[in-house]
């Protein structure tokens, strides 16, 4: 099936968590200590500015993540709290942030409830809904930075990257992440979404990204190019498997993740089940049933 494709993920970096890094002069860093395999080293929370600062994604629910957030920006106020997506590990502590600064809170809508990823970290929070929705290409400023909202849904429906115009730099949530791919699980991930997003970055001047999870990613067009393809080398992978009877998610996955840890076969599982889905949308495949991750998937030529 010829080579696949390699993407030149980052795992090492330095860190402390609870402790800020000061990233640029306007972007400090603070991890939550929430490591997984889905999460990585765990959730950045992101501080821009001086004086009176933006938070982008306090993270999961955590009193000490949320003191050390307040620690980092001890003389200072917090005014705008920013959410990428309403995942389990990104938006919930507002809670606790939100009272504790009386910051407005701002994202691209509330999680469906009926199109929540339903394993691991993935899991929505249901609870979160911004003061202010913002829409692709609203620009919010503070005194000393201004963030634009890039809506990229693929992950998830209402995941927004944030652009900081000062710096050139793209704070990309889980929407390009360094450390690994993106987990893309029907039906709020979205595959084909997360590839038009993915080109949709390809068209933006941003320098460096910065990641919720690992570290940063320079020369990031040339990443996001591995990425598209990397995602289309895996439906090649998937349409040679079902011209081969292999019809189920479950027998799929074993052929095309050989060796893989277990604590990822169900996220392995998910991203399969969203190329499908993607697959039967562009009509390069078919499904004998609801679309659903049980159901059985041939070639489009075979459907009968």
């Amino acid at each position: 099936m010829g080579q696949r494709v390699i993407i030149p993920h980052k795992r090492d970096f330095n860190f402390e968590y609870g402790v800020p890094d000061v990233l640029s002069p306007l972007i400090r860093r603070v991890i939550a200590e929430n490591p997984s395999p889905f999460t990585f080293r765990g959730t950045g929370t992101f501080i821009v500015g001086h004086g009176d600062v933006a938070v982008i994604d306090p993270g999961p629910l955590d009193e000490k993540h949320t003191d050390a957030i307040l620690a980092a920006t001890k003389g200072e106020n917090i005014t705008h709290i920013f959410i990428t997506h309403t995942h389990s590990d990104h938006s919930p502590n507002t809670q606790l942030l939100k009272p504790a600064t009386g910051a407005t809170t701002y994202g691209y809508g509330q999680h469906g409830k009926d199109r929540g990823l339903e394993f691991g970290v993935g899991n929505g929070d249901y609870d979160f809904l911004p003061d202010v929705s913002l829409n692709d290409g609203d620009i919010i400023r503070g005194k000393t930075w201004s963030l634009e909202a890039v809506h990229t849904p693929g992950h998830a429906s209402n995941h927004l990257c944030y652009a900081l115009k000062e710096n050139n730099v793209l704070f990309s949530g889980d929407h390009v992440m360094g450390w690994s791919t993106t987990v893309v699980s029907a039906p709020d991930g979205d595959m084909g979404s997360y590839i038009r997003s993915l080109e949709k970055l390809l068209k933006r001047s941003e320098t460096r990204y910065w990641p919720n999870h690992g570290t940063f990613i320079d020369k990031p067009h040339v990443y996001i190019s591995k990425l598209i393809a990397h995602r289309r080398d895996r439906e090649k992978q998937i349409s040679t498997h079902l011209e081969k009877g292999i019809e189920s998610v479950e027998l799929l996955v074993a052929e095309m993740y050989k060796g893989l840890d277990p604590r990822l076969y169900r996220g392995a599982c998910r991203a399969v089940h969203a190329h499908l889905v993607h697959m039967v949308e562009t009509k390069r495949a078919f499904c004998h049933g609801e679309l659903e991750e049980t159901d059985r998937f041939t070639p489009l030529g075979k459907m009968k």
